[in-house]
């Protein structure tokens, strides 16, 4: 079917309705070309109403068929981009609210050219999708982050003051550096010397270290022997030795490689032994789960520096950049 004059402006209306919400909310502006605002819309559609009388007055079966079409259209293509999932309801939402502000639409209006009028936009448009994708993906980002701070703000003791913790580098430096990892994590390894060599260089960073041990059972019992070793090692003077010849050391992390790491470098291995079991490693390895969940945490390496969370293994001028910034 064809459209009529009389159907053109309303037909891209709603048309236009539907896809501009999956981005048009999203995005101020598109690339090329660009998609007039809801307001521009209704303003369009009530002026040329208003200029064409002999319209039909009644629309109201045609709202119910309309707002069914726009949902089996959204259901029978799931090939939309799945970031624009949680706006479904929010583009029916909008449809149907404009149908019922508007009755005057016409009632010849059916699945097949509305239908018709999507595709043909998305076709002359394609880059359409891909701005709703970068567009939720920047916004997401930025929830994130914005998540993050709130939470860094409200567990900031535990965070950077926990009594449960490693301190390495200057235990009075003006930034504090945090890090969760698990000894068993290729990225984690790769890291390693990035933050050793922050750790050279930066007299005034104070690092920490949150055992986070998520890949496996072999990174449980490490962590447990390396809690336990810096349970006998305050100064961290030991610990660290240990902790770069354990992540840095090749093959799998567990129990049995953890503890001939502790006996090389000189722990208790007596002490340790007994320790390994205490109520303190539990409650160190208990209080990091909590905390890398309370913050989204969801790999290794992640680092807090300030009010800021980074994941993954961001390198060293990343990181030495985020410190001087906290620093200014």
């Amino acid at each position: 079917m064809s459209l009529t004059p009389r159907m053109a402006i309303p037909v891209a209306a709603v048309a236009i309705v539907v896809t501009g919400a999956a981005a048009g909310w999203l995005t101020s502006h598109f690339t090329s070309p660009p998609l007039p605002q809801r307001s521009e819309i209704e303003s369009i559609v009530k002026d040329y109403l208003a200029s064409h009388p002999q319209l039909p007055q009644g629309a109201t079966q045609q709202r119910t068929e309309i707002e069914k079409i726009v949902k089996d259209y959204l259901q029978a293509n799931p090939q939309s981009p799945q970031d624009v999932t949680p706006q479904r309801a929010e583009i029916e939402k909008i449809v149907k609210d404009y149908l019922l502000a508007n009755p005057q639409l016409p009632q010849d209006i059916n699945r097949q050219t509305i239908v018709s009028v999507m595709k043909d936009y998305l076709m002359t448009n394609p880059q359409f999708l891909q701005d709703v994708i970068n567009e939720l993906d920047k916004q997401q980002k930025q929830a994130a982050a914005e998540k993050a701070r709130t939470t860094i703000k409200t567990n900031n003791a535990t965070i950077f003051n926990s009594p449960h913790e490693v301190v390495l580098g200057n235990p009075n430096g003006n930034v504090t550096m945090v890090e969760f990892f698990d000894y068993n994590c290729g990225y984690c390894k790769r890291a390693l010397p990035d933050t050793m060599k922050l750790l050279q260089t930066d007299e005034n960073l104070r690092f920490v270290l949150k055992e986070f041990p998520v890949l496996g059972e072999g990174s449980v019992e490490a962590a447990h022997v390396a809690v336990a070793a810096r349970m006998q090692d305050p100064t961290g003077a030991k610990y660290i030795e240990f902790h770069q010849k354990l992540l840095g050391g090749r093959g799998a992390a567990d129990k049995t490689r953890a503890l001939a790491v502790a006996k090389e470098v000189g722990f208790d291995m007596g002490r340790l032994m007994k320790d390994m079991d205490s109520d303190e490693v539990k409650t160190t390895i208990a209080e990091n789960l909590k905390l890398a969940d309370t913050l989204g945490i969801d790999g290794t390496p992640s680092y807090v520096i300030g009010d800021e969370l980074l994941v993954g293994a961001v390198g060293y001028d990343e990181l030495a950049k985020k410190i001087t910034e906290l620093r200014k």
